[in-house]
């Protein structure tokens, strides 16, 4: 068994993804839900900064550190 602080970034995801999406909705059916938690990621990912990341999305923050990135930025 793991320690609490191995999941603490998977936690928070997770409480996104249920305050700010699951449960604001009444899904129809397993498909339509896979499809909205779908969009809410892409959305999560590409749109909503976050805080930890200096307000730039998860997308900004990770492409900023791929060495193709930075080369561009040169």
């Amino acid at each position: 068994k793991g320690a609490w602080r191995d999941n603490v970034f998977v936690e928070r995801l997770w409480r996104s993804i249920k305050y700010e999406e699951i449960y604001l909705k009444a899904y129809d059916s397993v498909r339509t839900a896979r499809c909205g938690i779908g969009q809410y990621l892409q959305f999560y990912n590409s749109q909503r900064p976050h805080q930890a990341h200096s307000q730039a999305t998860p997308d900004e923050a990770y492409f900023a550190t791929l060495p193709f990135a930075k080369m561009q930025a040169a």
